[in-house]
């Protein structure tokens, strides 16, 4: 009669990211986000003069909820973090390239 056989390990090997990445990758990328939402509030804002008159024209209203629903999507996603180093290490990458231009177009926007 043989023995059986111990289950498989289902856990997923934990892969130790340097400070120092994982820093630089978090800063890049909030700075990135945070661009985006920034002009995702200042796109989906009425034509009018203040919030109040957004009812006035059904495509103020449109695009004030479909950037409210953006602004909700890009708010959850600043808070979900890569799970790996190379999760980190592309987001430095990018970071460096994109984070100077979303501030750019940010300001340019604003």
């Amino acid at each position: 009669m043989a023995l059986p056989e111990a289950p498989p390990d289902a856990t997923l090997p934990r892969y130790d990211v340097p400070l120092r990445l994982r820093v630089a990758a978090i800063v890049l990328r909030s700075i990135f986000v945070c661009a985006l939402l920034v002009i995702t509030v200042r796109v989906s804002t009425p034509q009018n003069e203040t919030i109040w008159t957004v009812f006035d024209s059904l495509g103020d209203a449109i695009r004030l909820v479909l950037g409210l629903v953006v602004c909700i999507w890009i708010i959850a996603h600043l808070f979900m973090l890569p799970k790996d180093a190379e999760g980190y290490r592309t987001w430095v990458y990018l970071g460096v390239a994109l984070a100077p231009l979303a501030l750019a177009c940010a300001v340019a926007v604003w």
